[in-house]
């Protein structure tokens, strides 16, 4: 479908900027009624432009990634109970990578009180989350800072983190496909974070729901190559019974840890 619409080409550019939008919002701005924008949204969505949320839509772009500040928004609560849960899986006195990811970013904010943590991270904000705690050392890796999120990528990354073998790694993706593939935007960030899930004792994938309804252009890995999936929700049964098959612990951030109903796929 080619988008004709100014009003619609309006729409997918609060969407690039935002992550998402929203139909009440979208109603008020351009002072239609609500059904009117619940259609713009669903031919954008057949077009495949946008993705239906409730209550609105979110950027469904294949090949490029929602900027930096909004994808911070985008299912920004669930990312906190992500990265405390993760963070409450990860013991005291261990080393561990930290990689670029706003749901990463999170698992350092959670860290911040634990004691004899190394972290090697090539995420400058997960450096600064942590750089003022006595009780944590970080090693920043070196190569070429993106200046659009922060994240440290390249060759001279990949060649630094090889030199490490940690505990831990903590890892994102920006989508995740019903075969269990783990997929992200930037093959140079694809390739460091090969690297630092071939150089950790055990892998945590941690990853909010909605990336599962999102798609991306570069392999990662699969889900088969982490040991614990951290999550908001019970994902697609395909997904569930990946884990189970593959000895991958999942878990459900909004259970405590420890809970009986928390999903362990690997018992």
């Amino acid at each position: 479908m080619q988008v004709v619409s100014p009003r619609q080409q309006q729409i997918l550019s609060l969407a690039r900027q935002a992550g998402s939008v929203m139909v009440e919002e979208l109603a008020v701005r351009f002072d239609v009624t609500p059904q009117t924008i619940r259609k713009d949204l669903n031919e954008l969505c057949d077009a495949r432009m946008l993705a239906r949320t409730h209550g609105g839509a979110m950027l469904s772009s294949g090949v490029e990634n929602v900027a930096y500040e909004a994808r911070r928004q985008l299912a920004a609560t669930e990312k906190v109970v992500i990265g405390q849960h993760a963070a409450s899986l990860i013991p005291n006195n261990c080393s561990l990578f930290i990689n670029i990811g706003t749901t990463t970013e999170e698992v350092a904010r959670a860290l911040v009180h634990h004691e004899g943590l190394l972290v090697i991270t090539n995420n400058i904000h997960v450096a600064t989350i942590l750089m003022p705690r006595p009780k944590i050392d970080v090693i920043v890796a070196g190569g070429m800072l993106r200046k659009s999120d922060g994240g440290i990528v390249g060759e001279a990354a990949v060649d630094f983190i090889t030199q490490f073998k940690v505990d831990h790694a903590v890892i994102g993706a920006s989508a995740i496909d019903e075969d269990g593939a783990m997929l992200d935007f930037d093959y140079r960030e694809v390739r460091v974070a090969k690297a630092i899930m071939q150089n950790a004792r055990n892998v945590m994938l941690v990853s909010d729901a909605m990336k599962f309804t999102r798609t991306a252009p570069v392999r990662i890995g699969h889900l088969s190559d982490v040991d614990i999936f951290v999550t908001d929700r019970v994902p697609p049964e395909p997904i569930v019974e990946l884990c189970k098959h593959n000895g991958v612990r999942l878990e459900i951030a909004d259970q405590q840890p420890g809970n009986d109903n928390a999903m362990e796929a690997a018992e």
